[in-house]
């Protein structure tokens, strides 16, 4: 039989498969962010060269006058910083405890009814998008300035974080398990003690953690709209322009912030090593 050679295949008329004409929606989603972008680099959002090199002059300023730092007041700024470790720690507690119900309630395979799982999704959804800043301001029109409006921010905040967080973690439980046990007649509240916390404690430690260390951040910022902390000596000082001073603040800060997260870091670690074996 003769050797012959084919003609190879004609190339597919038509631009690439990679190159497909976009859909109207995602056509329309990407006018939408060109126009911000636009807009907002027109309108003076976008940081501007000049403004880049007057602010590096600015930042040089501040660097010369705030070296070396001013330690006159050192034992005003580590009573302040414990208040807002304290503040971050008992709001955190607080947070992780009223979680713990709120997810069990959130999650799919052990919510009582659909209202209830949309009652609390919705409810955690308010407490995770509104910034921690603006339950900070609403505590203080409640409760008063101080640490206790700072207390209440953060336990919202860490209430909207991990009992998102956890009701994902009691969602991936093989449900097999879990039925397992309603077949055999055990209650609802036996189901979440007997399998659901044991099963999801080592996730639930871990997000508390991060849960921690946020709350450490965030109770520095709401310190500046009066809920307590170091954030109100911190204010006073560039306020008044004792910038040796607030540079003795912001060390402090960073020292307790590394700690905390260094410290959660090795906890999260030796978590997870133990729930492996």
């Amino acid at each position: 039989m003769p050797f012959r050679l084919r003609r190879p295949a004609a190339p597919p008329a038509g631009p690439p498969a990679r190159f497909t004409r976009p859909s109207a929606a995602a056509f329309l989603s990407f006018v939408v962010v060109a126009a911000f972008v636009v807009h907002g680099w027109v309108g003076g959002v976008a940081l501007q060269p000049a403004d880049l090199v007057e602010g590096v002059g600015r930042l040089g300023e501040f660097l010369a006058e705030a070296f070396p730092p001013d330690l006159d007041r050192v034992g005003a700024i580590a009573s302040a910083l414990l208040v807002t470790f304290e503040i971050a720690l008992l709001g955190t507690l607080i947070g992780v405890l009223l979680s713990v119900p709120l997810a069990v309630a959130a999650a799919r395979n052990t919510t009582p009814n659909r209202l209830v799982y949309l009652v609390t999704r919705g409810f955690v959804s308010v407490c995770r998008t509104i910034p921690d800043l603006v339950w900070a301001l609403i505590f203080v029109v409640a409760v008063g300035l101080g640490p206790q409006a700072g207390v209440l921010a953060v336990a919202v905040d860490v209430l909207g974080l991990c009992g998102r967080f956890f009701a994902e973690a009691i969602e991936e439980i093989d449900d097999g398990v879990l039925e397992g046990l309603r077949s055999g007649g055990a209650p609802e509240r036996a189901v979440v003690a007997g399998a659901v916390l044991p099963t999801c404690l080592p996730s639930f430690a871990g997000t508390s953690m991060f849960a921690l260390e946020s709350a450490v951040r965030s109770s520095v910022t709401i310190g500046l709209v009066g809920a307590g902390g170091i954030g109100i000596e911190l204010s006073v000082s560039m306020s008044l322009l004792r910038y040796d001073e607030a540079l003795t603040i912001i060390l402090a800060i960073f020292v307790v912030v590394l700690g905390v997260e260094r410290f959660s870091a090795a906890l999260r670690r030796r978590i997870m090593e133990g729930a492996s074996r």
